[in-house]
This record gives structure tokens, C-alpha cells and sequence, in this order.
């Protein structure tokens, strides 16, 4: 084992963050103290990002106005998403796919404007920005499940409307909803598992070796 390598107990709690995180749905009254909020965002600030360009924005809304006006937007995307899947479309209203409006603190994660003057790492891979700020809300995840926190990631929403509704520069985009708040308790297993919407595969599915579908 290297001699870099976290203790024994470090390294459980680590793998037992990325195994027990969970995309929440259900929160309960409660609040989030200012020092941990803070500490989870300095969390997510932390993400490698490509060319360190920190491609993140945090919008945290506290305008109770803002938040049901955000609740709206996704309410509109669910109806038009449930239109778009046909015959599961009645299924999917039935799935409870977020918890905007009973979370203790919603926050938008958004790219800034200006990216395309960071070059370095996205010349042929334009959208390493967005997988820099996919790093920092899995950063925050992490964290909130440490913390005993729920969090969830709503993407039902349309960009622009969103963009406009915060009052966005050109060039920013919307990326993510983020629900934080106390759980009463979390999923055994991903909701969308739970509820027999899909259930995930096996990494043996997933990883091949040499090329694309190649076993060992």
C-alpha cells in the first residue's frame, strides 16, 4: 500500500460517502447552519477543474418568491418530459423527481460567460467545463451525505428560462438545481432503482479492455 494512503478508518468513510450517496427527493423541516453550508461549498469549490478556469457559479436563492417561480419551471419540464416518454409517461408523474419547495437550501450551480477565452483542455473537448462543474456538485454531494445531509440534483428545467429568471449574463448556463436539506432517512438504494423505473448496471457491463466492447 502506498505510503500516501489515508488510515484504514479514513478510506471506509470515503468509500462509504460514494456508496451511500444518494439523489434525494424527500427532505424534512430543518435548517443548515451557515458554518456548514459554508464548509459544503468550500467542499465543491475544491473540484479539479480543467486549466483551474473554476467554470462554477453558486446561486443560492433565499427569496421565497424565487424558489416557487424555480419550482414552477421544473413543474412545466415535468409535464412536457412526461408528454415526451408516451406510454411511461403516466408512470414518471407518478415519481416524486425533486424537493424544491420543502428543502432547507436550493442553490443553482450555473457556468459562467466568458468560457470560450479558456482554451486550455477544451480546444477539442469544448465541454470540459461542464464536467469541471459536474466535479464540484459530486464534490458537494460527497459532502452533504458526510455531513448527514440529503441532496438532490434536479435538471428538469429549461436553461434559458432559467438563466433569464436569475438574471444570467450571455454566455451563463443554468446546470443544475441543487436540493440540500435534513432526510429523515436515505435510500437503501437510488430511488429510480426503488421504484423499479431502471436499475443500474454492473461495472463488469461497462468496462472493457484495448476497445470499445472488448473483454479481457
Amino acid at each position: 500500500m502506498s505510503e500516501h494512503a489515508f488510515s484504514a478508518a479514513e478510506r471506509a468513510g470515503v468509500y462509504r460517502a460514494i456508496a451511500e450517496r444518494r439523489d434525494m427527493r424527500h427532505f424534512v423541516a430543518g435548517e443548515i447552519e451557515p458554518v456548514l453550508l459554508g464548509r459544503l461549498l468550500e467542499a465543491a469549490h475544491m473540484a479539479p477543474s480543467v486549466g483551474l478556469m473554476q467554470p462554477w457559479r453558486f446561486i443560492r436563492i433565499t427569496r421565497s418568491d424565487l424558489r416557487e417561480a424555480i419550482a414552477e419551471q421544473v413543474d412545466e419540464e415535468r409535464q412536457r418530459t412526461a408528454r415526451e416518454l408516451g406510454e411511461r409517461g403516466s408512470e414518471f408523474m407518478q415519481l416524486k423527481v425533486e424537493g424544491i419547495r420543502e428543502c432547507a437550501e436550493l442553490l443553482v450551480v450555473a457556468l459562467m460567460d466568458g468560457r470560450d477565452g479558456h482554451v486550455f483542455g477544451r480546444r477539442t473537448m469544448p465541454e470540459m467545463d461542464l464536467a469541471s462543474a459536474a466535479c464540484a456538485i459530486q464534490n458537494l454531494w460527497l459532502a452533504a451525505r458526510a455531513e448527514g445531509l440529503g441532496m438532490g440534483w434536479v435538471s428538469l428545467f429549461d436553461p434559458q428560462a432559467l438563466a433569464a429568471l436569475l438574471e444570467m449574463p450571455e454566455g451563463a448556463q443554468p446546470v443544475a438545481v441543487v436540493c440540500l436539506g435534513p432526510v429523515a432517512e436515505f435510500y437503501p438504494a437510488p430511488m429510480l432503482a426503488l421504484t423499479g423505473w431502471t436499475q443500474p448496471r454492473p461495472l463488469h457491463e461497462l468496462l472493457f479492455h484495448n476497445g470499445w466492447g472488448a473483454g479481457e
